[in-house]
Parts: structure tokens; C-alpha cells; sequence
């Protein structure tokens, strides 16, 4: 009997030096910038709806236009990315429930129309049915722009995306509570009334517990698809985001007593928040241009 060849098993290689997959031009700061205001443009719509229906009209103020800016801000920052607006209004000619990139850019400009006419309307005090309709559709839109960007990473051939979508997902949502907790503490910090001080400490303490847990989570999943959350560039910035997270909270904790403390709590959480940003994009970047996350990622498992 012949007998039978044997297949010696893959390497980790790439086509003459170059990476198996074509590795992501998403640019800083402007991604990480465009994440962070648009999960805290979602968050703070929310915030408004729900301090208009519970009668806090200084906050539903203050939170619907926080949140039309930084959904206008956001969206700068997203134009910035893609060179040319009009590449953002050729994304609005279709819309394909399939494509997280489709439905991402409808959901944005969606939630950047209903912030828009809940604010105006806040400022202008015309037509405030209309505006209090369009303040609960941008509570809707909100948590949908907040948690999107997750799953538009998990839908991407990225090694380090695809495999962790799910605390990708939760870090951007956790992302967004601590965002708009942050924002209310700033504003404690210098304003002369601080009767919403307790609900902006109690979602900044929320998010940052969630956040840090996805964080957690990222940075222990085993094998090849955790790696680049725990080393090189990666790595550095998810561990600086985890520390000025914590640091946030641990601070928060003497805020009720000190201006001082709720403004210093606050830029700490902002900075871990855009922080685990830039660390979820270098590590998926590194995965991109290394073939061994490529080829491991594509290997049933033993």
C-alpha cells in the first residue's frame, strides 16, 4: 500500500512581507474623537428625555444641548476622517439593514435632526410639543449611536474586532454612561446648583464599572484574539484607560463634598474613555498587519 502524504501544518506567513489583510487608515485623533462625542451626544439625549419627563428642566436643558453639539461635533470629526462630506451624504443614498456602516450613518444623521430640534426648541421655547416629540425620538436614536460603532467593528475581518465584539460593544456602552456622567460632574463643578449632582455620580459610577469591566474582559480573553488588548501600543493605552477610569471613580467618591474633585473625576474618566478608544484601534490595527492573529483566528479551535 502507498503510502499517504501528509499536509506539514500552516505557518504564519504573508505574501512577500505584506499582511495577509489590508490594515485599517483609520487616523487619530479623529476616530477616537468622533466615538468618544458621539456615545456622549447619545448618552446626554437620553438624559434630556428623561429629565423632561421627570420635570428637571435645568437638566433636560443643559443635557439636549450638550447632546445636539456633540452629535454636531461628532460629525465634524467623522468628516474630518473621510476627507470629503460629500462621502458621508453618498452613505444617506441607500439604506441597508445589513450594513452596520449604512445603518450607522442613517442612525447618525437621525439623532443629529432630533438633538437638533429638541435643543432648538429648548432655547427658543417655540413649539416645545414638537420639541419634547423630538427630545423622546433622540432618546431612541442615542443608545443606538452609542453601542453601533460595536458592532460595526465585530462585522469587520479585524482578528481583534471580530473576536471580541461583544465586550467591544459593552466598553462603548459603558463608554457612554461614563461620558455623560462626566459631563454632569463638570458641570457640578461649576455651577452654583448641584441638585442633579446624584443622578450625574451615580451614571458616571455605573458606566465606569461597566466600562472597566469590558475593558477586563478585552484584555483577558485567551489566546491570539486577546493579545494585541494586552501588549504593544494596544495594550499601553487600554491599561492608561483602565487607570484614569478607576482614578475617575476613586475621586468621584470625595466630589459630593468638592468642586475641585468633580472637576478633576471628570476630565479622568473622559480621558480613560477616549483612551480605551485609541487602545481598542491600535490593538485591532496590530492584528491587521500581523498574519499570525489572521491565520489563528480563522482555526477551529482544539
Amino acid at each position: 500500500m502507498s503510502e499517504q502524504l501528509q499536509v506539514p501544518p500552516a505557518e504564519f506567513r504573508s505574501y512577500y512581507g505584506k499582511p495577509i489583510l489590508k490594515v485599517t487608515r483609520w487616523r487619530e485623533p479623529h476616530l477616537p474623537a468622533y466615538l468618544f462625542l458621539g456615545e456622549l451626544s447619545g448618552a446626554l439625549a437620553t438624559v434630556g428625555a428623561l429629565a423632561h419627563a421627570t420635570g428637571r428642566r435645568s437638566l433636560a436643558r443643559t443635557a439636549r444641548l450638550a447632546s445636539a453639539l456633540g452629535a454636531y461635533a461628532g460629525g465634524a470629526f467623522l468628516t474630518a476622517e473621510l476627507g470629503r462630506p460629500e462621502r458621508f451624504l453618498n452613505m444617506l443614498r441607500v439604506a441597508k439593514p445589513t450594513s452596520p456602516m449604512s445603518m450607522g450613518s442613517w442612525i447618525l444623521a437621525s439623532h443629529s435632526g432630533l438633538a437638533s430640534a429638541a435643543a432648538a426648541s429648548e432655547v427658543t421655547g417655540l413649539l416645545p410639543g414638537l420639541g419634547a416629540l423630538a427630545g423622546a425620538g433622540s432618546a431612541v436614536t442615542g443608545p443606538l449611536l452609542a453601542a453601533y460603532p460595536g458592532v460595526l467593528f465585530g462585522n469587520t475581518a479585524v482578528p481583534a474586532w471580530h473576536e471580541a465584539h461583544r465586550e467591544i460593544t459593552l466598553l462603548f456602552a459603558g463608554g457612554a454612561m461614563t461620558a455623560a456622567g462626566a459631563a454632569g460632574l463638570a458641570a457640578s463643578a461649576v455651577s452654583a446648583d448641584r441638585r442633579d449632582f446624584d443622578a450625574a455620580w451615580r451614571l458616571a459610577m455605573i458606566g465606569a464599572a461597566v466600562e472597566s469591566a469590558a475593558g477586563y474582559g478585552l484584555e483577558t480573553r485567551p489566546g491570539p484574539a486577546g493579545e494585541p488588548y494586552r501588549t504593544g501600543d494596544g495594550g499601553r493605552v487600554l491599561a492608561m484607560a483602565r487607570y484614569l477610569t478607576l482614578g475617575g471613580g476613586v475621586v468621584a467618591l470625595a466630589a459630593r463634598r468638592s468642586r475641585a474633585a468633580a472637576a478633576v473625576s471628570a476630565a479622568l474618566l473622559t480621558g480613560g474613555g477616549i483612551c480605551a478608544k485609541i487602545g481598542v484601534l491600535r490593538a485591532g490595527k496590530a492584528s491587521a498587519a500581523d498574519p499570525q492573529y489572521v491565520v489563528a483566528s480563522q482555526r477551529p479551535a482544539a
